[in-house]
């Protein structure tokens, strides 16, 4: 612990990290605000930290703030975060992962819909969460799987269009009349 302590302190954007992931709990939401900005520009070096921060937030305001940066720095963060997910089960956590990566968009839709794969059911719940969030953008990606080798896969596309309600159904009765 004293070691890595020590490296953070040689590690000028280290410290600017953990700077700025303690500001995310500041009383004034001007301050909150500047380091979601400024985390969300730092890219990949500040996704670990901010998942850590996720994942051991203490309410769900702090939740919501680590969330926003992870969602502005976009791409890098999908995977982390979608790995982050299946390690943490708690449904705090997972849903606000789920956000961020909604609010992510486009760069996260396969990476999800991949993701669905798996045996854990209650993942797959906020995967497609957090598809239904990103929305017509996913519509495309959900209706190409729903031929998918996998059954899982098949599944849960169909479900997520479901879900989707007015921007996912017609994508999904027009691929079923194709077939007929």
């Amino acid at each position: 612990m004293e070691e890595k302590n020590k490296m953070e302190e040689q590690s000028p954007g280290g410290t600017k990290i953990h700077r700025l992931i303690a500001a995310l709990s500041d009383p004034s939401i001007e301050t909150r605000h500047q380091a979601v900005q400024a985390l969300g520009t730092m890219g990949m070096p500040a996704v670990e930290p901010l998942v850590q921060e996720l994942a051991g937030a203490f309410d769900n305001d702090h939740r919501w703030y680590a969330a926003l940066a992870l969602s502005g720095i976009g791409a890098p963060a999908v995977d982390p975060l979608i790995s982050a997910m299946r390690g943490h089960p708690e449904n705090e956590f997972r849903r606000f992962a789920a956000a961020a990566l909604g609010k992510i968009g486009l760069p996260a839709i396969e990476p999800l819909i991949d993701a669905m794969a798996g045996n854990d059911r209650e993942l797959r719940g906020f995967l497609s969460l957090a598809l239904c969030r990103i929305g017509k953008p996913a519509v495309d990606p959900l209706t190409r799987r729903l031929d998918d080798a996998d059954d899982i896969i098949r599944s849960c596309a169909t479900l997520t269009l479901w879900q989707m309600g007015e921007t996912g159904l017609p994508a999904m009765v027009d691929k079923m009349q194709q077939e007929e």
